[in-house]
């Protein structure tokens, strides 16, 4: 489906949600808390220096959500608003603390011109159907469907996103689990697109060279 047949549903709930949360609906509150959670608490997680640090940002973004509901207008999706409330919140509890530099500050210069992996390996940024995808797969990993499915492989993926530094964990996790666009990233964590880019980029190397090893063949001793 279009893009452009997507986005005016995807802007009628979040009127419709807005709009449940104004009139006081606590089951709409839930319902969005059960949606977002786990991506604002890694939000935090990408600036302070604790969870304990990044479990109080999350409190005060909720508290946020429902002080701010006033001054939503639909100009950018209600995710997109909510963890730029939650990046804003944590970066000001980071520089009070002490602690982390903003996400976009944690990619060192030769992380934006050394490619972890053979560039070969993706397709092009500007490819019209998988821009920035995986473009072949080591032969070990044409296996059946049933085996990229199973528990054990997915425990392999989860745990391999759940190593990756900060910012990389949380810019997978955006675009290739929550199913969020370029734009949307970018604006929400205020990368550049390079930069969004380099992080997601180098997070799917690592995932991929997990996946890799766990789905090759054992050498023979």
């Amino acid at each position: 489906m279009s893009t452009s047949s997507t986005q005016p549903v995807a802007r009628a709930d979040d009127a419709a949600m807005v709009e449940a949360l104004r009139a006081g609906d606590e089951d709409a509150f839930v319902e969005l808390i059960r949606a977002h959670h786990s991506v604002v608490l890694r939000v935090a997680m990408t600036y302070v220096s604790s969870r304990a640090l990044a479990d109080e940002v999350v409190q005060e973004t909720w508290l946020g959500v429902l002080s701010g509901l006033d001054r939503f207008h639909g100009r950018c999706s209600l995710k997109t608003w909510i963890f730029k409330i939650a990046s804003n919140i944590a970066r000001t509890r980071a520089v009070r603390e002490g602690g982390r530099r903003p996400c976009s500050a944690l990619i060192s210069a030769d992380a934006r011109t050394e490619p972890s992996v053979d560039p070969d390996r993706f397709f092009p940024a500007d490819h019209p159907r998988f821009p920035g995808r995986w473009a072949r797969a080591p032969l070990a990993w044409q296996i059946p469907e049933e085996r990229l499915l199973e528990s054990e492989t997915r425990d392999v993926i989860h745990e391999a996103v759940e190593l990756l530094p900060a910012a990389q964990r949380l810019v997978i996790t955006l675009r290739d689990i929550e199913g969020w666009s370029a734009d949307d990233a970018c604006r929400a964590l205020e990368l550049t697109e390079g930069d969004q880019r380099v992080l997601l980029h180098r997070a799917r190397c690592r995932v991929r060279d997990a996946l890799q090893r766990h789905l090759s063949p054992a050498e023979p001793s």
